[in-house]
């Protein structure tokens, strides 16, 4: 773990940054006082694949777009929710 302070931070910012990409974690002080950390982004490796649910078996109601007599009602009524 590497310690700077903010005008190094400031100077040195694409260095840091790349010491960071590459495992090391940077602090970033102002007055001695732990102000910010630098650390590198970890991303989540892994990729959605198109189609992921082909073949698996589903679900779907036979009356999933039924009309609801509540919302009918309501649409068709004159007086204010």
């Amino acid at each position: 773990m590497k310690t700077v302070n903010i005008q190094q931070a400031k100077t040195q910012l694409s260095r840091l940054v790349e010491e960071a990409a590459a495992g090391e974690t940077v602090i970033v002080t102002k007055n001695g006082k732990p102000r910010a950390v630098i650390s590198a982004l970890k991303l989540d490796p892994r990729r959605r694949r198109l189609g992921g649910w082909s073949g698996k078996a589903r679900f779907l109601s036979d009356d999933f777009d039924a009309e609801d007599p509540r919302i009918v009602e309501w649409f068709n009524s004159d007086r204010p929710a």
